[in-house]
């Protein structure tokens, strides 16, 4: 794994720019976005993923890891993906979950009950997590920080966190080879436009269509978030990718005492 150094300077400058470019649509727009595709989310990734959907998840769940009685925090749950697959890999654990999204979490919680998983949801905003300090052994956040204001919510959860607890995380990344940064945001144009026909998307999810490749053309790399993670405190983090860069999967830990 390669070593980059991204100072706190350049990480403000690149959040400053996403908060100008993205925040109306963060505060404004994605809920709706989300109430919308709620629906028919996990169907819409499978396809948008040419299938591989449940394969990524797969590969996420095999850095995690868990122990009995551990209490655990997913963020942007979402239709509870990952409290659903933890739980089957280890039914003691004590399942949270956090998501703005009312429709998203209602989804989620009707696929943890369908299964016989209880999950312990919340609807807020994860800038401000409603949980005490040092609370979690255990923090998830999957496909959603590039909608997020990163230095915010890594604070909180960092404060979330006990000491020693770790952090994974996993989302869509902006390539460093500009190939295949190309071919990908090509792709990413064609499938959303066909997903949101096939769905029959809401007018509001298609307005946003540019939105989500224009998110990735300003957020990180694989390496640059290593850097992001340890900027903001997290200690031993380790990273994999997949599919040259498109996926990435990454791990900080909270310091024993402090940071």
């Amino acid at each position: 794994m390669s070593h980059i150094d991204l100072p706190i300077d350049a990480i403000d400058a690149r959040e400053g720019v996403r908060e100008q470019r993205f925040g109306r649509i963060w505060k404004q727009d994605l809920n709706a976005v989300f109430a919308d595709v709620a629906r028919y989310y996990d169907r819409a990734n499978h396809v948008a993923s040419l299938g591989l959907w449940n394969w990524f998840l797969r590969r996420f769940m095999a850095v995690v890891e868990v122990k009995p009685g551990q209490r655990v925090l997913d963020v942007c749950a979402g239709t509870n993906a990952i409290g659903i697959a933890l739980l089957k890999r280890e039914p003691g654990l004590d399942v949270h979950a956090i998501d703005r999204s009312a429709e998203m979490l209602e989804v989620g919680e009707q696929n943890a009950r369908t299964l016989g998983f209880a999950i312990d949801c919340r609807v807020g905003d994860v800038h401000v997590l409603p949980y005490p300090d040092n609370h979690f052994d255990l923090v998830t956040l999957q496909f959603a920080t590039r909608h997020l204001r990163v230095k915010e919510v890594f604070a909180e959860i960092r404060r979330v966190l006990k000491p020693g607890g770790h952090f994974y995380h996993s989302d869509m990344l902006r390539p460093s080879n500009r190939v295949v940064e190309a071919v990908y945001f090509g792709f990413l144009r064609f499938t959303l436009a066909f997903t949101s026909l096939v769905f029959r998307s809401s007018p509001e999810a298609k307005r946003c269509r540019r939105y989500f490749v224009d998110a990735l053309e300003l957020f990180y790399s694989a390496d640059e978030f290593s850097a992001v993670l340890r900027e903001f405190g997290f200690v031993e983090v380790r990273q994999s990718s997949l599919l040259f860069g498109v996926l990435g999967f990454h791990r900080g830990v909270e310091p024993e005492h402090g940071g």
